[in-house]
């Protein structure tokens, strides 16, 4: 049952309207253009081993390349997982799956990002 300020406002259940659909196509255009470009950088500094690996992580462009994409990974798994828990979990249940969701995800960002910097500086 669709009420009138629902049809004009365009917001579903969520709330949300259409934001979570087109951001996860927004950060899966990125992926589509970042993944091969890391992976062709990586598997090239992989053939010079594990100090070339490190060095190119170190360099600006491996650094930026590498939180670029893992940012945009976890953005598009955080969207992903959210609107799986939104159409199939109810209730209390609901609050704290999305909590863990997004302290996860922060989680996994913030250890991304301090990974990157203690290769940068060194330590």
């Amino acid at each position: 049952m669709r009420t009138a300020f629902k049809i004009v406002t365009g917001l579903g259940p969520a709330h949300d309207g259409v934001g979570h659909f087109v951001r996860q196509r927004v950060t899966a255009l990125v992926l589509l253009v970042l993944v091969p470009l890391f992976l062709f950088q990586f598997l090239a500094s992989l053939n010079t081993g594990y100090g070339g690996v490190v060095a190119w992580l170190g360099s600006p462009f491996g650094a930026l390349l590498t939180l670029v994409l893992v940012s945009a990974m976890i953005a598009h798994m955080r969207i992903g997982l959210r609107v799986v828990i939104e159409d199939y979990v109810s209730g209390g249940a609901r609050r704290l799956l999305l909590l863990l969701n997004a302290l996860t995800t922060l989680a996994l960002w913030l250890a991304a990002v301090y990974a990157l910097v203690k290769i940068n500086f060194g330590g």
